[in-house]
């Protein structure tokens, strides 16, 4: 992995607290590298620092802020100032509470201020802090984790879908503008991780836990611009894109999510009926 030559710089890692991206901190940190740690909460922040504190002896430091808001920026130049930030992994991300059609979702207009403010403008804004200097030292990694969600239209988490495939061509878009300057920038498709966001429980092999997961992605970097990071899901990928139509794909998604929508929602009345029955009882 070519971020070994990067040794002496620091890592910024957003949503740095559950899932893939803590995962991308607790891998770098055993490496051997600092870390600045970027996510809302600052107790789980606070957490996640001294358990890598502890278990690799590296530095840390930590930014709380909500991705979901618009004017944070100014608060993270700052505490960026002064930093040599060798690599990037812009992680953070939010996706639909269930599967849902387009005019039903709760609260629309907020929601997609919500979405477009995480998923899409952590990934520009925090592109644009960090690459004038790595451009200027010719050397930097930013590793932007879209979604295998991002590769094909996905009917009814359209919103998520449409924004993780901004994620991709944004990557390959500035990997192109870049390359010529030593930097790389590569877009990261995964498929299902057993991570709280897709509340997946129980690992598989093709369901990997994000701990394999990054091991697996950061072996790609500097060799793959666009990758679904693990073999299992570069498979799923290919037969996706390659062998089955995209019709074919997109009706697929679009029944799929339509079942779980259905499950969710009929599992949502009879938690409303058993807490309708309850207060009745107390009554």
């Amino acid at each position: 992995m070519c971020v070994i030559s990067l040794r002496t710089k620091r890592i910024v890692v957003t949503g740095a607290t559950d899932g893939i991206g803590k995962s991308y901190a607790e891998e770098l940190a055993r490496r051997g590298f600092a870390m600045m740690l970027i996510s809302r909460s600052q107790d789980k922040l606070d957490d996640v620092a001294r358990s890598l504190e502890e278990q690799f002896k590296i530095e840390t430091r930590t930014i709380a802020v909500d991705f979901g808001k618009s004017d944070i920026y100014s608060k993270i130049e700052v505490g960026l100032a002064g930093l040599e930030i060798g690599v990037l992994v812009n992680n953070v991300g939010v996706s639909y509470s269930y599967p849902e059609y387009y005019l039903n979702i709760p609260d629309l207009d907020n929601f997609i201020t919500y979405m477009i403010n995480v998923n899409i403008t952590s990934v520009c804004q925090m592109t644009r802090l960090v690459l004038p200097r790595m451009a200027e030292r010719s050397k930097g990694i930013i590793l932007n984790i879209s979604s295998a969600s991002g590769m094909y239209p996905l009917p009814l988490l359209t919103v998520y879908s449409s924004s993780k495939a901004f994620v991709d061509f944004f990557s390959r878009g500035l990997q192109e503008e870049y390359r010529r300057q030593g930097i790389i920038i590569q877009s990261v498709l995964p498929f299902f991780v057993a991570t709280k966001m897709t509340r997946i429980k129980k690992p598989t092999l093709d369901k990997p836990t994000p701990e394999r997961y990054v091991a697996a992605e950061l072996a790609t970097v500097g060799l793959q611009s666009q990758t679904n990071g693990y073999f299992p899901h570069a498979v799923m990928g290919w037969v996706t894109t390659k062998i089955v139509p995209i019709s074919i794909v997109i009706f697929l998604g679009a029944s799929m999510n339509r079942l779980q929508r259905s499950g969710y929602l009929h599992r949502r009345k009879l938690r409303e009926q058993r807490n309708g029955n309850d207060l009745k009882k107390i009554e």
